[in-house]
């Protein structure tokens, strides 16, 4: 399989892992989504936020636009429904985002600023990667809390995707 399809195959499972968590992260009371955790962000609720401001700005680095964030932990917090929608919205477009690349692209170099300063750079297809990957590291986060909460988060795991949606 090329670069391009396996990208594009990991974006449609982000998307299904994320949609299966915030079905399941819907059964909990907002207030307990935003009760202090022993989690650098604090809560679950902002362990999301983040992950939603990280695809944001990895998304302007795709487009090459400004993001405007100065932190990867903004003070100004969705709520859960809006995050929800966000979430998928920006799922959706990295889903549509990945399968308009062919190896070129992939291939490309896109030249940013990290928010904590200096500069950086990455090919499309690694940034790609990455979105994916930072969002199952952070899943794994949301489950632990999840359970704490005594909600047992959904099986994610790739095979079960691979499965589900052959």
């Amino acid at each position: 399989m090329s670069q391009s399809l396996h990208l594009h195959m990991l974006t449609r499972y982000r998307a299904w892992a994320d949609q299966l968590l915030y079905q399941s992260l819907a059964t909990i009371p907002e207030h307990a989504l935003s009760a202090p955790q022993p989690i650098v962000f604090g809560n679950l609720l902002r362990t999301l936020h983040h992950v939603y401001c990280m695809d944001y700005v990895w998304k302007a680095h795709l487009e090459g636009v400004p993001h405007g964030l100065t932190s990867r932990n903004p003070d100004d917090c969705l709520g859960f429904d809006a995050l929800r929608s966000a979430q998928a919205e920006i799922n959706e477009w990295y889903v549509r985002y990945a399968g308009s690349l062919d190896e070129q692209a992939c291939d490309e170099t896109v030249r940013f600023t990290f928010i904590g300063g200096g500069e950086g750079e990455q090919r499309r297809g690694e940034i790609l990667l990455h979105v994916v990957n930072h969002a199952t590291y952070h899943r794994g986060h949301v489950a632990m809390m999840m359970y704490g909460l005594s909600v047992p988060p959904p099986t994610t795991d790739l095979p079960v995707f691979l499965r589900d949606s052959a």
